[in-house]
């Protein structure tokens, strides 16, 4: 595991991991997002990597996907997004989250050393599945960046140590058997489903997709080690563009000051 997505999880259980779309609105303008993410607290952030084709993105992302991509951002200016944010964060864990097309158009050679050159920690392919792992795992795994698996509610007992295979960073529990943004699952199914998740391994556990209040927030961080949050991010940066860093900011605050009530109860 990176040193500092080990240091985020350790020191920060339940950590606050969040996501935005790099490119949106403009790529310009996605590096004061990131830092509002940080000032408000995030311990984790996951940079989308914008894409024609998403699988695994709601509504919300797929409209971020298409703002960004709109505006001319490319894998290039992503890898710039991603090395000025490591200037300026030095010690904040940066994962990129994206699909195999833009990650292995040049070779998957080509884009671990990118990515490890910006100063990247982690990457989520959504579309490698983990019986593929050669397609790229080796190469991010040679340049100490760890391969982020996702784990959903239909990974069975029998295919769950594949999907451990290999992974690093954390597991990203999927709490919903659909698209992000749309729905929740019943806090009772997550509590499942992490408990039956760390019984197998130690890696970090992470929950996503629908979670969007800091009540949300506070309940899944009570069982498991981080809490992610996309959607409501993004949409934020929909309905205020170039000035959404203020209102990212509050928000995030907000999940933030939640999980920390979750760490002093658990404490």
């Amino acid at each position: 595991m990176s040193a500092r997505l080990a240091r985020a999880f350790a020191e920060r259980r339940p950590a606050l991991v969040t996501f935005v779309t790099a490119g949106d609105p403009t790529p310009e303008a996605t590096g004061a997002i990131l830092d509002a993410l940080v000032d408000g607290g995030a311990d984790v952030i996951e940079l989308g990597m914008p894409f024609t084709d998403p699988m695994a993105d709601g509504p919300a992302i797929q409209a971020a996907n298409i703002r960004s991509l709109a505006a001319g951002t490319r894998t290039a200016d992503i890898l710039k997004i991603a090395t000025a944010f490591r200037e300026r964060h030095p010690d904040v864990p940066l994962v990129l989250m994206g699909y195999a097309n833009p990650m292995l158009r040049r070779g998957p050679g080509w884009f671990a050393e990118a990515a490890a050159a910006a100063g990247v920690d982690g990457v989520i392919c959504v579309d490698i599945p983990p019986e593929e792992d050669d397609a790229l795992g080796p190469e991010l795994r040679a340049r100490g960046i760890d391969p982020i698996r996702l784990a959903t509610p239909t990974t069975d007992a029998a295919r769950l140590p594949q999907v451990l295979y290999g992974a690093s960073g954390f597991l990203y529990y999927v709490s919903v058997a659909g698209i992000t943004g749309l729905q929740q699952a019943a806090q009772g199914s997550i509590d499942q489903a992490v408990a039956r998740l760390k019984a197998s391994t130690d890696l970090p556990i992470a929950v996503g997709f629908g979670v969007r209040t800091p009540e949300q927030a506070a309940a899944i961080g009570k069982v498991a080690n981080g809490v992610v949050v996309g959607s409501a991010i993004v949409e934020l940066v929909a309905t205020h563009g170039a000035d959404a860093p203020a209102a990212v900011r509050t928000y995030v605050q907000s999940l933030s000051e939640a999980l920390a009530s979750t760490r002093k109860a658990l404490s």
